[in-house]
């Protein structure tokens, strides 16, 4: 082939790729059964402590086909205890999974599937002593104070001490050199740093006083009626980004604040944490669907670059539900020039809807789904999770992959932990300044992890592009 023939292919080839308007979805897989976390017997809504359930309230990307999966604060459906909302002592923890897409080839059309497998089950603990209510884990020992799923693990005084006992873990992502993850809960709201090979507590993210709620109550009804201020009980801190130089940590509250309206209303707060300083910064976030009329949970965001983020909305229909999805979307937002609320000391839907960030559609999840067969009510309810993964090769052509993952409450009517990829270019993300592929291999070797990606590629190729440890 000449020099111009050469061109004119790639031309072609570059024509078709930037061609490319959506992200498709190209495999699922799930698992079940039990965790690895060792733990035996059963907690008191009789349910086993060592249940693999409600899986994806968060993901996170670990390098290669590796992945965080995050159970949230653990079984309460099981009606044994209106007192403490049915929550049980479980353990929060998070779960080392392997995702391994491959494909077959056939007439150059590439068809995947995902093989899910549970590797390590790491349950969280704090060095220090924690605020405790009716119960406390058993497992304790001197030095290791396990979090706890139960509602009234709190001590006197405002949301956001962080030496209160309970946890619900709503996101998690990994930190740049691979030892640390960052967990994001709605109790608190809190923001914590873990070991990630240990699971014990390292720092504490202090959020501001905005956020806390002054009167605490272990049943979340008597929590939001009995404040005017803070975060919604059961709609806190639900999405964790981190931005890909591992500097910026940007949590999303799940609900709007009491001050700026309470449940059902438009403005969410959107936070960045300086991973180093802690210093904050708040940013307003619209989640009211024109095209609907009607406000919905935001559940999850995923950094696109420094300053462009993917955001996960969604109902609560559909598998677990005992309805039809209507609702499962992700938009694109930037906050580059957007305005940081926290300087002008305003609070309330009013106030706040003119700093609202603009949105654009990037996946409308449910019409994939229904598009590829499945039906709105087998869509799982509750897609909370999202995260990156490896870069995949088709015909030379390089598609970047998203994983999405659902929370199903630990309850059969909800089906297995599921995860769901798709693939997508730079041209799908439209107007962007780039699109960072965040791969958290920085400890390994590069011979080795190089040889760790060819072992699992089979026909698909990886494309990672590797971060410093010094970013």
């Amino acid at each position: 082939m000449t020099l111009k023939h050469s061109l004119i292919a790639m031309a072609l080839a570059m024509a078709f790729h930037n061609a490319h308007a959506a992200p498709v979805f190209i495999a699922t897989g799930s698992i079940s059964g039990a965790d690895l976390s060792d733990l035996t017997g059963t907690l008191e809504s009789g349910v086993a402590a060592n249940i693999l359930g409600g899986m994806s309230s968060g993901l996170a990307w670990a390098g290669g086909n590796t992945f965080l999966a995050l159970p949230d604060r653990g079984p309460n459906a099981t009606n044994w205890n209106a007192a403490v909302d049915n929550t049980t002592s479980y353990i929060p923890r998070f779960n080392t999974v392997t995702l391994n897409l491959s494909a077959t080839v056939t007439g150059g059309v590439y068809n995947y599937s995902l093989t899910p497998t549970l590797t390590s089950t790491t349950l969280l603990y704090s060095s220090t002593a924690l605020n405790y209510g009716a119960v406390t884990p058993s497992i304790n020992t001197a030095g290791k104070y396990y979090f706890s799923g139960r509602s009234d693990n709190f001590a006197a005084g405002n949301s956001l001490n962080s030496n209160n006992a309970r946890l619900d873990p709503e996101a998690i992502r990994v930190s740049n050199d691979g030892k640390s993850v960052y967990i994001s809960d709605e109790y608190g709201p809190y923001v914590y740093q873990f070991n990630r090979a240990t699971g014990e507590r390292t720092n504490v993210y202090s959020l501001p006083s905005a956020f806390a709620a002054n009167n605490l109550s272990s049943q979340g009804a008597l929590e939001i009626s009995g404040n005017s201020a803070g975060r919604l009980a059961n709609k806190g801190m639900e999405g964790l980004a981190i931005t890909p130089n591992g500097k910026t940590l940007v949590g999303f509250e799940q609900g709007p604040l009491l001050q700026d309206g309470g449940d059902g209303g438009r403005i969410n707060r959107i936070v960045t944490i300086d991973t180093a300083t802690g210093a904050t910064k708040q940013f307003v976030y619209d989640n009211l669907l024109t095209d609907k009329n009607k406000t919905y949970n935001s559940s999850e965001i995923l950094a696109v670059n420094d300053h462009e983020f993917l955001v996960l909305e969604r109902d609560g229909k559909g598998l677990g539900d005992g309805s039809k999805a209507d609702v499962k979307r992700i938009y694109k937002i930037d906050l580059a020039g957007a305005t940081d609320i926290s300087t002008l000391n305003l609070s309330g839907e009013a106030n706040l809807l003119p700093y609202a960030v603009q949105k654009t559609l990037f996946l409308d999840l449910k019409s994939s789904f229904t598009a590829a067969g499945i039906t709105a009510s087998n869509i799982p309810s509750k897609l909370e999770g999202m995260a990156f993964g490896a870069d995949i090769i088709e015909n030379g052509l390089t598609y970047h992959t998203l994983y999405v993952g659902n929370d199903n409450d630990f309850i059969a009517e909800a089906g297995d932990n599921k995860f769901f990829v798709f693939k997508f270019t730079d041209a799908d993300l439209g107007t962007t300044t780039g699109f960072v592929n965040q791969a958290f291999i920085a400890a390994v070797p590069e011979a080795d992890s190089y040889a760790m990606l060819l072992a699992g590629l089979g026909v698909i190729g990886f494309v990672t592009r590797r971060r410093s440890m010094q970013s």
